[in-house]
């Protein structure tokens, strides 16, 4: 239990002033995205923090033409995502499947002459991306052209020799693009006894090279969610990686906390993102028959716990949007692209982005030693970050929160709760910080039974910061 210090007048507050600040009315041109000297989180060139709020739009320059691109990057803008994360050479049949336009990525049957109008009409959408503020993770191939696995097209083409040289012409082509992001790889781990690391590692050193320089080039690598799922397990002391990315895979429930946990205290630090994890309406373990497909509570839990965890930021993913595909495509889609685009947890991302913009964001690191329980499994999971004088804490399924007495953020702490589905803040009240504390979220007002609970966020900021004035 704990004593409410607040007067009641002061609990009728249902919204906190400085969420309202934030809005997407004009967007700006971005800026180069680097390493903030955190070494865990990113910051434009200019010094200001940076939130990854990624998409998978992994066939954007492939099956869209201008008209239906612009729409999607005005949508995803609108919506509060920063980064797009898309691929030069697709995994659908891409070398030999035309783009919306008619084009292919090569004149010739041997795949080495890049066919300038197909690489034009990328650098084309890179631009409009940059008219809406949004930044283009770029993936020069996926990785079935290196290693086709069970599913992927291919041909296998790449090996050091003439991916160096690809990633050299390709990082020249584009090398003046500031909202550009690398992502080497795309969804292949390098196999053991071969020459994968080397061919990856080649390619990153040509966009190296063809951008201009290590610091011309923020770089990462795309994995496959087996191993640690991580770019960490064999490239964490290149230097070309600068921030290590995950695939957590299409399951539910998957411990992503340890994931991101495990790379954030890795050396030399770099920060993390989750980069593909469950994608809002695609089959649940690729099993919609046995487990359904994934909503927006799932990936929305993925997002928070993965962000508190000490992420950089999230990527999410919607199964119909990242192959752009119809009613009944890929992966049985229960709708089509363009109706997906505006799915609840998609709508939703923009909140996470929002929260953590709330507060002073260079100083923001995971803060599980506040907390009295970290809860249990994946489904009641508690997972808590904080500055300096404030923390979030998620509870991934409405159980209470448990926070240690003189948790550090102040003498005097006050507290409200924040809807992760809205956005909308709740004020509590002040309570003494010299005594464990306990909160109990919000049960649903559609059906306020405990087996029908959701997940919620609590704020604490110490009172001495005036934010709840």
């Amino acid at each position: 239990m704990h004593t409410v210090l607040s007067n009641p007048a002061k609990n009728r507050r249902v919204l906190f002033l400085s969420l309202l600040l934030f809005v997407h009315s004009c967007f700006g041109q971005p800026l180069p995205i680097r390493v903030s000297n955190t070494h865990h989180l990113l910051e434009t060139t200019d010094g200001k923090p940076f939130f990854w709020l990624g998409d998978t739009g992994w066939e954007l320059f492939h099956q869209l033409n201008r008209a239906e691109a612009t729409a999607y990057f005005q949508k995803r803008a609108e919506q509060g995502f920063t980064v797009i994360q898309a691929v030069a050479l697709p995994e659908l049949d891409g070398l030999h499947t035309p783009n919306a336009n008619g084009d292919l990525p090569f004149t010739d049957t041997a795949f080495r002459k890049p066919n300038e109008k197909y690489f034009a009409y990328i650098d084309t959408l890179i631009d409009v991306a940059a008219s809406y503020g949004l930044y283009i993770a770029l993936l020069p191939t996926w990785g079935d052209k290196v290693y086709k696995d069970w599913w992927g097209k291919g041909p296998e083409m790449f090996h050091p020799e003439n991916i160096y040289t690809y990633g050299r012409w390709i990082g020249a082509r584009f090398r003046n693009k500031a909202n550009l992001i690398w992502i080497i790889g795309g969804d292949r781990d390098p196999r053991p006894e071969s020459q994968d690391v080397e061919v990856w590692r080649a390619l990153a050193k040509g966009v190296t090279e063809g951008v201009g320089g290590a610091d011309k080039a923020l770089m990462t690598f795309h994995p496959q969610p087996k191993g640690t799922g991580s770019s960490s397990q064999w490239f964490q002391r290149d230097g070309w990686l600068d921030l290590n990315m995950l695939q957590t895979g299409h399951c539910r429930d998957t411990e992503v906390w340890e994931t991101v946990s495990n790379d954030y205290n890795r050396t030399p630090a770099k920060p993390v993102v989750n980069g593909e994890n469950i994608y809002e309406e695609m089959p649940v373990c690729f099993n919609a028959k046995e487990l359904g497909y994934a909503n927006a509570y799932d990936v929305r839990k993925s997002a928070y716990l993965s962000v508190f965890a000490g992420a950089c930021g999230h990527t999410y993913g919607c199964g119909p949007v990242i192959f752009f595909g119809p009613k009944g495509g890929i992966f049985s889609a229960l709708h089509g692209w363009k109706e997906a685009l505006d799915f609840p947890g998609a709508n939703e991302m923009k909140y996470v982005r929002r929260l953590v913009e709330s507060r002073p964001m260079a100083e923001r690191v995971p803060a599980q030693g506040i907390l009295g329980s970290e809860g249990g499994c994946g489904p009641e999971r508690i997972q808590a970050t904080s500055g300096r004088d404030y923390a979030f804490v998620y509870s991934a399924y409405g159980r209470d929160i448990l926070i240690r007495a003189n948790a550090g953020l102040g003498s005097t702490l006050e507290a409200g709760w924040y809807d992760p589905r809205t956005g909308k803040v709740k004020y509590i009240g002040a309570f003494d910080n010299s005594k464990a504390l306990s909160f109990t979220p919000p049960l649903p007002t559609a059906s306020p039974v405990p087996s029908q609970r959701e997940d919620w966020v609590l704020i604490l900021d110490d009172a001495a910061a005036k934010r709840w004035q």
